[in-house]
């Protein structure tokens, strides 16, 4: 169980200096925003809004021009365990099967506790029978199953996931939405994801955070009251679609 967290994102504007242009480009512009443990929080907004500079600035990749990001009250300055990422392309080690993969996280741990956690959470995502295959072995949709996985069994306070389901098919887009709803509800973390996918967002979310660009803005953070598991073809479900592209035509 992820300990009890609060992070806070306090006034945070990000300029990037552009050698090609000799230029400076203002990314984000004072975006605020505060969260806890079992919020899932999705960011939505056009390309270049600065939705994926957000969520590095909150893994500890990227340091914030102004404001700052904190967690449990200590200042974000770089990575560390309590923060997972996930990232469109699974990242899996070539050259680990996914029982080492899952494990490398908790290297130098009690090998038989750590064992017994790698099992539990491949069994958790139905690949009891691939734990000795290697990542070129396995679909798509399995191997972001591991990359999920992997940064599960750390278990981050903050699980941060940029367009994970991006590069997979429809089909499996679908299924792996309720594989992420899985990984949430049993480590209760505080999780936030880049989508394009606005009918992801309203599916996965309790909160969206729709962003405005040049520069980017929380244009509106907006509660997604629906029960789980929630119909997409419900009038509350198009409705709150309705409501999210009608705010993103600036």
């Amino acid at each position: 169980m992820a300990k009890k967290s609060k992070l806070e994102v306090k006034n945070v504007s990000k300029y990037f200096y552009r050698s090609d242009t000799n230029s400076i480009t203002h990314a984000i512009k004072e975006v605020s925003f505060e969260a806890s443990n079992g919020e899932f929080i999705s960011i939505v907004g056009p390309s270049g809004c600065g939705k994926s500079t957000i969520l590095r600035m909150i893994a500890g990749l990227i340091v914030p021009t102004m404001g700052e990001l904190t967690l449990d009250g200590e200042r974000i300055t770089g990575p560390n365990a309590d923060k997972g990422l996930v990232f469109q392309q699974h990242g899996l080690f070539p050259w680990l099967t996914v029982g080492e993969n899952v494990a490398f996280g908790l290297k130098g741990q009690d090998k038989a506790k750590v064992s017994e956690k790698v099992d539990e959470l491949i069994d958790m995502v139905g690949l009891n029978d691939f734990k000795d295959s290697y990542p070129h072995q396995l679909s798509g949709g399995m191997a972001q199953r591991v990359a999920l996985i992997r940064t599960m069994i750390v278990e981050p306070a903050v699980f941060l996931l940029d367009e994970p389901f991006g590069a997979l098919d429809a089909f499996t887009r679908l299924a792996m939405q309720d594989e992420l709803l899985k990984v949430w509800r049993t480590n209760n973390p505080i999780m936030i994801m880049v989508t394009h996918d606005i009918d992801e967002a309203i599916y996965m979310s309790n909160r969206v955070l729709i962003m405005k660009p040049n520069p980017g803005e929380i244009k509106e953070d907006l509660i997604i009251d629906l029960p789980y598991p929630r119909d997409r073809l419900s009038d509350k479900f198009i409705e709150y679609r309705k409501h999210i592209i009608e705010t993103l035509e600036f």
